[in-house]
């Protein structure tokens, strides 16, 4: 099992300070629990340079755990929004094809666009930030009934809080501290700080 602080490394948390992507505040997160930190990934991952830069040790990570014998990869696939431009630049330093799950109107997540998964195909999925690993466990769900075979995830961020557990290797470019409360237990609700919504998914989903 994944535990956290497994194979973290450090590169990509100042690339993240100096993109503005690490911001402090009162953040509703898509859980629908509070934090006191936000990972924007966007703000970061837009500048091609700085997204290779902060991926290379994963992609380096991987290379030796394949060549180590723990690892096999054929093929990378992220849940979209926020794994679709990890797993496009993972698979570019790495040789690999890469693809994205995505949710439809109904709020499912599922592979469409005419991306094929061969039975037995070892997946490596992609996210920029695990916190709860809800859309990776979605991604996963949909890989494996496709024949599909889950190998490993990788990140930019892991800011999953004790606990929190992955049934598979991890490999981060960084470990990003937060608190993660539910709302009545939220100590920034009871300093009365305002509550924002940054990210793209909807809560609960």
């Amino acid at each position: 099992m994944g535990d956290i602080g497994e194979k973290v490394l450090s590169p990509a948390l100042e690339l993240l300070r100096g993109s503005g992507a690490l911001l402090e505040g009162h953040f509703l997160l898509s859980s629908g629990r509070h934090s006191d930190k936000y990972v924007q990934c966007a703000r970061l991952l837009q500048y091609p340079e700085k997204a290779a830069a902060a991926l290379a040790p994963v992609a380096e990570q991987v290379r030796a755990s394949v060549a180590a014998g723990g690892l096999a990869v054929d093929v990378l696939a992220g849940p979209a929004m926020g794994g679709i431009l990890v797993a496009y630049e993972l698979g570019r330093q790495l040789g690999l094809p890469a693809f994205f799950t995505e949710r439809g109107d109904d709020g499912i997540m599922s592979l469409r666009r005419g991306f094929e998964i061969k039975p037995g195909s070892r997946i490596l999925i992609t996210e920029d930030v695990i916190t709860t690993g809800k859309s990776f466990g979605e991604c996963a769900a949909v890989l494996e009934a496709r024949g599909g075979i889950i190998s490993a995830l990788a990140c930019v961020v892991d800011r999953r809080t004790p606990g929190v557990e992955v049934p598979w290797p991890l490999y981060a470019a960084c470990r990003v501290d937060a608190k993660n409360q539910a709302p009545e237990d939220c100590e920034l609700c009871r300093q009365g700080l305002p509550l924002v919504k940054p990210g793209s998914r909807r809560i609960g989903r």
